[in-house]
C-alpha cells in the first residue's frame, strides 16, 4: 500500500529543492535576491517539518547555520562591490544612478538586460563627471571585477546552504 505521507513530503523535499536551485541560478543577476529565495525555501521546509513533528535539534542546528550564511550573504553582497568601486574613487551618487538605472532597465525588460546596462550607465555617468574616458572605464571595470567576485562569493554562500540543506534532508 502506498504511504502518501511519504510520498507529500517527498513532493516538498523536491518543490523546496527546486526553488532553491532557481535562488542558486538567479545569483547572476545582481538585484535577484537569491539568497533569501535559498534561505526561504530552507524556512518553509523547516516550518513544515515542524508541523509534521519531524525536526530534530540537529535539523534545527543546521537551519540555524543556513539562516547565519543567509544574513552574511545579504551583507557581503553589498560590501564586495560597493569596496571595489570605493577603491577606484567612484562617489556613491554615480554606483546609486548605475544601480537605479539596471533596476528600472530590468523592471521594463528583463533582468539581463538590466545586467548589461548597469555598468553602460555607470561609463556614461563617470564619463559625464570625469570628461576622461579611460579614468571612466576604470570606474567600469571596478564594477565588473567586484561584480565577479561578488557572484563567487554569494554563489559559494548558497551553494553552502543548499548543501547544509540536502545534509538536513538526508540526515
Amino acid at each position: 500500500m502506498l504511504d502518501w505521507s511519504l510520498l507529500g513530503f517527498a513532493f516538498i523535499k523536491g518543490v523546496t529543492f527546486v526553488f532553491m536551485l532557481i535562488g542558486l541560478g538567479g545569483l547572476i543577476i545582481p538585484i535577484f535576491p537569491g539568497i533569501i529565495i535559498i534561505w526561504l525555501s530552507a524556512l518553509i521546509y523547516a516550518v513544515i517539518s515542524t508541523l509534521a513533528g519531524t525536526m530534530s535539534g540537529w535539523d534545527w542546528f543546521l537551519f540555524a547555520l543556513i539562516t547565519i550564511l543567509g544574513v552574511f550573504g545579504t551583507v557581503v553582497d553589498n560590501i564586495i562591490l560597493a569596496a571595489k568601486l570605493r577603491q577606484t574613487g567612484t562617489p556613491w551618487k554615480s554606483i546609486i544612478i548605475a544601480y537605479v538605472v539596471g533596476l528600472v532597465v530590468s523592471l521594463f525588460f528583463t533582468p539581463l538586460i538590466g545586467l548589461l546596462i548597469t555598468p553602460v550607465a555607470l561609463y556614461l555617468v563617470e564619463y559625464r563627471r570625469l570628461q576622461d574616458r579611460p579614468l571612466a572605464f576604470e570606474s567600469t571595470k571596478a564594477f565588473l571585477i567586484g561584480f565577479g567576485w561578488t557572484f563567487l562569493a554569494l554563489f559559494a554562500i548558497g551553494g553552502t546552504m543548499v548543501g547544509l540543506w540536502l545534509l538536513w534532508v538526508l540526515l
